[in-house]
């Protein structure tokens, strides 16, 4: 996330209190020292193991820790669909990166969070797959996400900055936007 100000009364008393902040500030200067450390490789790798078996495979998240998942085929393309496929897994970035972003600037906002709730969805015609009609491209054709953030001690001026700051900042959010549409329904809650 961008070292970015929000212009919100006492906001100097509310960053030294956040423990995001104050990481921020370390890695501000880090990068500014060496713009190449910022760069980061995130990594998933799959090993074909039972190749006989078209519809489910597994693959590992990340290159140090190798956490596996078994991932099976959509229904909609002839799998069984018995575990989280590809476009799940899409899914799960989206959903995982914003809400992610939301705590990390709530976190430097001093917004206290109750509950956070993300879901995203992703519309495929699999028909551009299945080569059934060529006009039909093969790819997403667009994502949505509806967010529920209920917080305490907070305004609805400094909530739309929080929403605003985790579009701007998510990363899976901002790179996929670029090639669908992604559509944010966002209910926000109050409670003091």
């Amino acid at each position: 996330m961008p070292n970015q100000e929000f212009s919100t009364k006492n906001t100097t008393s509310y960053k030294v209190t956040s423990i995001v902040h104050q990481r921020h500030l370390v890695l501000n200067e880090k990068y500014l020292k060496d713009s190449t450390s910022a760069w980061i490789t995130d990594s998933a790798e799959v090993i074909g193991i039972n190749l006989h078996d078209p519809f489910r495979t597994s693959v590992s998240i990340n290159d140090k820790m190798k956490i596996p998942f078994k991932i099976g085929v959509h229904k909609a393309v002839g799998g069984d669909h018995d575990f989280p496929n590809p476009g799940d897994l899409l899914c799960a970035s989206l959903a995982s990166c914003f809400e992610s972003t939301i705590r990390l600037i709530s976190n430097k906002l001093r917004i206290e969070l109750i509950e956070t709730k993300i879901n995203a969805t992703a519309q495929v015609d699999v028909r551009g797959t299945l080569m059934i009609d060529k006009s039909v491209p093969v790819e997403f054709q667009s994502m949505h996400i509806d967010a529920l953030i209920i917080s305490k001690n907070t305004n609805e001026k400094l909530l739309h900055k929080l929403i605003e700051g985790a579009k701007r900042s998510c990363i899976v959010y901002q790179t996929i936007k670029k090639g669908i549409p992604i559509t944010l329904n966002t209910v926000v809650k109050i409670k003091n």
